[in-house]
């Protein structure tokens, strides 16, 4: 019932940080069925991990750039945060994007190098999920 009253950034932040749960846990399943050699299993959980990203790094993105133009709010926290985040991910987000295209094609192939490519990638998206939630999601939540 309190939840149709909680302002709409806390309730992002916690579509967000579900999202992240789920990300990750796809991103898992990726690697767990490489290594069993399931080709057809990878690929279809990689076109998952895949949709899932584009749709929250949109959403988040959307999001992000209706704060820096609410006047109402007008918090220089909040927009130095949103400033810091963007460009901190920029580059990182750039590189995910190349490499999802790469192997979401019909014809890729998971080889070593995706399998190596991909648990790097896994791993700074986890540090780059704390990062998110301990910095900006924390003060969005909290104002």
């Amino acid at each position: 019932m309190f939840s149709l009253f909680e302002p709409k950034q806390r309730k992002l932040v916690k579509q967000w940080k579900k999202e992240h749960e789920e990300l990750v846990i796809l991103g898992e399943k990726v690697i767990g069925e490489y290594v069993k050699n399931n080709q057809e299993a990878t690929k279809r959980y990689l076109k998952k991990f895949v949709d899932m990203a584009v749709d929250h790094l949109g959403s988040e993105d959307i999001e992000m750039f209706k704060m820096l133009r609410d006047t109402d709010m007008n918090d220089k926290k909040v927009e130095e945060l949103i400033f810091q985040f963007q460009n901190s991910f920029k580059d990182t987000k750039m590189t995910l994007m190349k490499f999802l295209a790469k192997y979401v094609r019909d014809d890729a192939q998971f080889d070593e190098e995706f399998f190596d490519t991909f648990q790097n990638i896994l791993e700074i998206l986890k540090e780059r999920i704390n990062y998110e939630e301990d910095n900006l999601y924390l003060y969005l939540s909290l104002s």
